[in-house]
């Protein structure tokens, strides 16, 4: 089974628009900069991509399978996938005296 191809970001860009909506505007209606939303055409982040999907009425893994399902289809836990990935090492918690 071949691997489904994430959207292009043009695909994405353009069916927002068909929807009435652009990724700044979606971007700040999230309450973030009007820039941060385009982080999610070139980056995994699932905050982001969700706000995608749902403006689009969608999963965010019909969008970007590549980043829910591994080359066989099988749903990746995105969870443990970042946690393995993950270079920030574990930093003791400051509590004040």
């Amino acid at each position: 089974m071949a691997p489904q191809k994430d959207w292009h970001q043009a695909d994405v860009i353009a069916a927002l628009r068909k929807k009435g909506t652009n990724m700044s505007a979606l971007s700040r209606s999230a309450g973030l900069s009007s820039s941060t939303l385009a982080n999610v055409l070139s980056r995994p982040w699932p905050k982001g991509e969700w706000i995608v999907a749902k403006a689009l009425n969608m999963h965010p893994a019909e969008i970007w399978p590549s980043r829910y399902f591994d080359d066989s289809g099988i749903l990746l836990d995105r969870k443990a996938r970042a946690e393995k990935g993950s270079r920030v090492e574990s930093i003791p918690h400051f509590i004040p005296t």
